[in-house]
């Protein structure tokens, strides 16, 4: 049975003036699949990520993501997605359960559906007892974990991580990382970035991006054989001395 495709990216290339951002990229994610979107500061990468949820318009090329174009379909792709930054989109002044029935009305989901998933959401963190916590007194590295649970709260079939592991220790990385994984068992595709080398060896696919370009693609394995490195950092360090722009 063909795998399928839930992100397709052709030639997608974005311009502010003379400057290109992204350089015709062109590559595929599968559903389930954990894909690591990678580059150091000033590659490209949250551009592209921009476009690939809908929120900046291509200048050349075209791109699909669960199913829609995102020049001409951008809403749609906003409905069936989940996305999470370095900063936190919870509320500090509300309480963790608060929170989930808020954005469980900003999705649409029905009053009884969002209660359901409270206690499934919660049961699963092992955090039955802190649904009355204000989010403003949790440590960071739960606030972390509420937020990615968030970003699938609606059930989406792609979720997009943008360094969602910035500013935590390595044992809250790790927690969180298993998140990620529950979450592809599921079936939802995972499209992350990150600047932690040891994050790149738990995806399944990892893209490097240099200067706009995407300059190498494939399994860490793959990556590491391909460019003579013991780890990811080797592979990344000997693209990115390559880059020609900076921040």
């Amino acid at each position: 049975m063909r795998e399928e495709i839930v992100i397709r990216a052709e030639g997608l290339t974005k311009k502010f003036g003379s400057f290109v951002a992204t350089d015709h990229i062109t590559f595929e994610v599968r559903r389930g699949e954990i894909f690591g979107f990678l580059g150091a500061n000033g590659a490209g990468k949250t551009t592209a990520m921009r476009m690939l949820c809908g929120l900046s318009q291509p200048s050349e090329g075209r791109a699909q993501v669960a199913g829609y174009d995102v020049a001409t379909e951008y809403e749609q792709v906003k409905r069936h997605i989940g996305y999470m930054s370095q900063k936190f989109s919870l509320y500090d002044d509300l309480t963790v359960e608060e929170n989930l029935r808020l954005f469980g009305g900003i999705y649409g989901m029905e009053r009884g559906r969002v209660e359901e998933k409270i206690g499934e959401l919660l049961g699963e963190l092992g955090f039955e007892t802190g649904r009355k916590t204000m989010v403003g007194s949790l440590p960071m590295g739960w606030k972390q974990k509420l937020s990615f649970s968030l970003a699938i709260f609606h059930e989406p079939g792609i979720v997009f991580l943008d360094e969602p592991t910035g500013g935590v220790d390595p044992v809250t990385r790790r927690q969180f990382w298993e998140l990620i994984y529950r979450a592809a068992d599921r079936g939802i595709t995972v499209f992350v970035t990150t600047h932690y080398m040891d994050e790149a060896e738990y995806c399944d696919r990892v893209s490097i991006m240099v200067d706009g370009r995407i300059d190498a693609l494939g399994t860490p394995a793959e990556l590491k054989a391909q460019f003579g490195g013991p780890t990811m950092y080797e592979v990344f360090y000997a693209l990115a001395r390559t880059a020609k722009r900076g921040d």
